[in-house]
């Protein structure tokens, strides 16, 4: 089986820049994997708040991940500084697939990359939503 090479820089339109912490890394001195999945909701959040998009505080509508996935190609730990490169794989009535790369420090080859699903819904019902126009437009500035 081949594997497809890790993304890179080029690759992406939009990064959220985010800083590794003492804690993230293990007993192996490395960060652990599941640090990998809290910098890609760190990373998707952010930048919809930065957008304009979601008020996770009082927003009407909020997003429910449903799946997610990770490959790892290289390791990474505090201090590093990360890049998480951001694009929309898939953009659908209510959901959203999220495609995410993390560059550490300056490098040019993610270390690691993966998928988010987010369906989007009403915060008191918990139903899903169409995604608003506003959302649509603005999420499909990075759709690749």
């Amino acid at each position: 089986m081949t594997r497809t090479p890790p993304p890179t820089r080029a690759g992406f339109a939009e990064f959220a820049e985010l800083q590794t912490r003492w804690a993230d890394n293990d007993m192996y001195g490395h960060m652990n994997n599941v640090v990998h999945y809290q910098l890609f909701d760190t990373a998707i959040n952010q930048w919809l708040i930065e957008k304009g998009l979601l008020d996770p505080l009082k927003g009407a509508i909020v997003g429910l991940v449903v799946e997610t996935g990770c490959r790892y190609h290289a390791e990474a730990m505090f201090p590093d500084r990360i890049a998480a490169g951001l694009a929309v794989a898939r953009l659908g009535g209510s959901s959203v697939t999220y495609k995410i790369a993390l560059f550490r420090n300056d490098e040019d080859t993610a270390f690691a990359d993966g998928r988010f699903v987010h369906v989007y819904v009403d915060r008191a019902t918990r139903r899903p939503v169409p995604l608003p126009d506003t959302w649509r437009r603005t999420l499909e500035e990075i759709a690749q």
